[in-house]
């Protein structure tokens, strides 16, 4: 029985393409590729770390990219579902767009292929979706935060968004269940970790943390969207289907009134 090799990488897209540079350097034909802080291998494997090296891990994405631009795009996307097992079918992937001379991409009837493409268009609505119900709030320091929960790990992906729209603000959005964020001072953005005070995590009290005008805005804007939906014109059905339920707590709109000091 051949001895199965296991890749372990830092978990980041770099990481990963340099994993995947190693298979092809190092001639390795049985392999997994797993988080190092996630991997698992048994009595008939060998486990390897794999050092992140930029300038390898852009060789690989400029080979892919070479062969189909979009591709790229659905293996960067893939990879941020963070779904279970999707190192080892991207890497599948990967050397079946190497190998062959026709577009891959385009063969929807494999099923290998058709699963890259559902998991980035998953990703890809959960960034869009991010990028529509963000909301910020002052805190006492000036610096607008935001913080959210998304289903994938789409911070990478909006920073460009945010970061055009408030380009003269300092703001902070912070992944909850990721515990890492993108910090922007007004010229460059930067990733952070931070132990956050409760009232940062999607309660509604504001704490001390923020601007003390920040509860009256909240009051102001919830108020006038209540005054401004008339309820028998309201059609909740489709209102869910455009702005789902879990994205209602990053809303002020959808906060009760009630709830918010000085309400």
């Amino acid at each position: 029985m051949e001895q199965a090799t296991i890749l372990l990488y830092d978990g980041s897209f770099n990481g990963f393409l340099t994993a995947v540079f190693k298979t092809y350097s190092d001639k390795i034909a049985t392999v997994d590729i797993q988080r190092a802080d996630k991997g698992q291998h048994g009595l008939f494997s060998d486990a390897v770390h794999v050092v992140t090296d930029t300038a390898l891990a852009q060789r690989v994405w400029h080979g892919i990219r070479k062969k189909s631009g979009q591709a790229i795009k659905e293996i960067y996307f893939a990879f941020l579902s963070e779904q279970e097992g999707i190192e080892r079918l991207l890497l599948s992937y990967i050397r079946r767009i190497f190998s062959e001379v026709r577009a891959v991409r385009s063969d929807l009837g494999n099923e290998m292929v058709l699963r890259i493409e559902q998991l980035a268009r998953k990703v890809g609505r959960e960034k869009h979706r991010m990028e529509a119900f963000v909301r910020f709030q002052l805190t006492a320091d000036g610096i607008y935060f935001a913080n959210i929960e998304p289903d994938f790990n789409v911070l990478p992906l909006i920073s460009r968004h945010f970061r055009s729209r408030y380009a003269d603000q300092e703001w902070i959005i912070y992944d909850l269940k990721r515990n890492y964020g993108l910090h922007y001072d007004g010229s460059c953005i930067s990733l952070i970790n931070m132990d956050l005070p409760k009232s940062f995590t999607n309660t509604l009290q504001l704490g001390d943390e923020f601007h003390e005008s920040e509860a009256s805005y909240q009051e102001l804007w919830g108020t006038y969207f209540q005054k401004t939906n008339i309820r028998s014109r309201i059609n909740k059905k489709l209102h869910e289907q455009h702005v789902p339920r879990r994205y209602w707590k990053y809303l002020s709109e959808k906060k009760p009134l009630q709830a918010l000091p000085g309400a």
